[in-house]
């Protein structure tokens, strides 16, 4: 395993806009990710293993529910903080950040919004500690980009509920402790439900043969008659806009991560380019190879600003569902483009799992897709500059 040698690009001196906090959290994060993440996570992306004895770091850096309120297990940091920890973490590895994403963004986010108190007390502090790891089911094998159309369902069996359906491409459902399941009542109603792994009839097949995220666990949700105990359903929104609210969070996070695994492609191809001698000289001498370098810093640059000004938004509470998708589609591209260029430039070394590069430009393959495709993002902005939605 090579070392960790990566080093800051900061071409815009973006580190005099963070706060001592934010920069104690991204170094005591980035600190973690090379010593826990980057001598490992070769060997079991190899092995289409999930790293399981890295959830107590993770929750130990405070890496789920970052910004969920302490009383609750979490933080209580700001929404730049929990940016700042997943551009860390996936420059790890985007498998590791897309554990902490699921569980932050889209199973402590939506109890602490839309559940009760007794709920929040149950099960925050527990997903927080790391004692409880969740997912969160939404995409179904006919309904990805149009989830309103979902056929899970739950009726109401008097003093239970009972659940049937199921659920695909889902992060960490193999290991999952419980799982924020959106199913539709019998007047056709979205609402979550709590559904725990004891439950009888629920089951999370895993998921093989992934080119891209194979050091990420995915598998489905099946449910056959499961009952679930009425105090488990989330009581404080329904409606599509629910689980579209933890989406706006989880992408928001990928926005930022994807930043991460950017850069550790520049730093990646940038060392190389001047330790790599051809033509006796080193090959950052050459042009072409000075413009990818360029774009890429430049790109990377651009992407920053756009997550920083993202995150002052988010902290004021005035970020909207739009420009959180533009901010996704944007960087996770970026991130494509970098990672392409900085393969070409490792020439047959790229490949390899001796460096990072192809292991992120296959995760990236996923990213681009997941919580939102890249293309129905672009019609998000779309239908936000015309007003006329072109999804019907």
């Amino acid at each position: 395993m090579r070392p960790d040698l990566f080093e800051h690009s900061d071409y815009y001196l973006m580190d005099e806009l963070l706060s001592e906090e934010h920069k104690l959290v991204r170094d005591a994060t980035r600190d973690w990710v090379k010593r826990d993440i980057s001598p490992i996570i070769e060997e079991y992306a190899q092995n289409a293993k999930f790293p399981k004895q890295t959830v107590k770091g993770l929750a130990d850096i405070g890496a789920f529910g970052p910004y969920i309120p302490s009383e609750y297990g979490g933080a209580g940091l700001d929404q730049i903080s929990y940016g700042l920890m997943m551009q860390e973490i996936e420059r790890g590895d985007s498998g590791v950040r897309s554990t902490c994403s699921v569980q932050s963004s889209l199973v402590m986010y939506p109890i602490f919004a839309y559940g009760n108190e007794d709920q929040r007390k149950k099960y925050l502090p527990k997903l927080a500690s790391g004692k409880l790891l969740g997912c969160f089911g939404l995409t179904e094998p006919n309904h990805g980009s149009n989830p309103g159309g979902m056929v899970t369902n739950f009726k109401d069996m008097g003093d239970h509920y009972l659940l049937n359906g199921a659920k695909m491409w889902i992060s960490n459902s193999p290991f999952c402790d419980l799982a924020v399941v959106w199913a539709k009542n019998e007047k056709g109603r979205i609402h979550g439900l709590i559904v725990e792994r004891e439950m009888e009839g629920f089951s999370t097949p895993e998921t093989h043969n992934k080119w891209s995220l194979r050091a990420s666990s995915t598998g489905e949700l099946v449910f056959d008659n499961v009952k679930i105990p009425k105090e488990n359903l989330l009581p404080n929104k329904s409606g599509l806009g629910a689980p579209l609210g933890c989406l706006d969070s989880a992408r928001y996070g990928i926005a930022w991560g994807v930043v991460g695994a950017a850069m550790d492609c520049y730093d990646t191809a940038l060392r190389y380019s001047k330790e790599r001698i051809q033509f006796d000289k080193p090959i950052g001498g050459f042009q072409l190879q000075q413009k990818k370098l360029a774009e890429m810093v430049t790109e990377i640059t651009k992407a920053q600003l756009l997550t920083f000004r993202l995150g002052q938004l988010k902290n004021e509470g005035r970020a909207t569902t739009a420009q959180i998708s533009m901010a996704k589609r944007n960087n996770v591209d970026m991130a494509l483009k970098i990672a392409r260029d900085a393969r070409q430039m490792l020439g047959g070394m790229g490949i390899t799992g001796d460096y990072p590069i192809m292991r992120h430009m296959m995760n990236l393959e996923s990213v681009v897709t997941y919580e939102g495709t890249h293309d129905i993002h672009l019609l998000i902005t779309g239908m936000d500059i015309t007003g006329i939605p072109a999804f019907s």
